[in-house]
């Protein structure tokens, strides 16, 4: 029986109108100002390239798309990687949504769910904060 281990999340306010920050995470050049380069195109089904530096090129797809509100998309064999927006009062809460993890897989590169997802969890907050100083600038 596959045991799912927990989905990371990481949710930031960004001094920014949501539509600022739509633009930086669903468009490809915004997404490869703080995350990976690609060739993402913001349409549903879309199958599009994170290049992922050492780890070579992980295939994704589009799976939700709700302008400006939420994007998801698969990433690779194993993950989901959701980014939620939500407006307030001139100001946008993003969230990140890394979900998919099993405790008795390993990743298309060979490593174990549970070790690369602590190392995920950690990465994510500094990607995060570089979303943060790209969309403030």
């Amino acid at each position: 029986m596959t045991t799912s281990l927990p989905e990371i999340n990481k949710t930031i306010l960004l001094n920014a109108p949501i539509e600022k920050v739509w633009n930086h995470v669903a468009t490809a050049e915004g997404i490869a100002e703080w995350f990976m380069p690609n060739n993402f195109e913001p349409v549903l089904g879309h199958e599009f390239i994170l290049e992922a530096g050492p780890f070579g090129k992980s295939k994704c797809k589009v799976t939700e798309l709700d302008p400006p509100h939420t994007l998801s998309f698969n990433w690779d064999k194993d993950w989901t990687i959701t980014f939620k927006l939500e407006g307030k009062e001139g100001q946008t809460e993003f969230t990140l949504i890394h979900a998919g993890w099993k405790a008795d897989e390993k990743t298309a590169f060979g490593e174990e769910h549970s070790i690369v997802r602590d190392r995920m969890n950690q990465g994510w907050s500094g990607i995060v904060n570089k979303l943060a100083a790209v969309v403030h600038s």
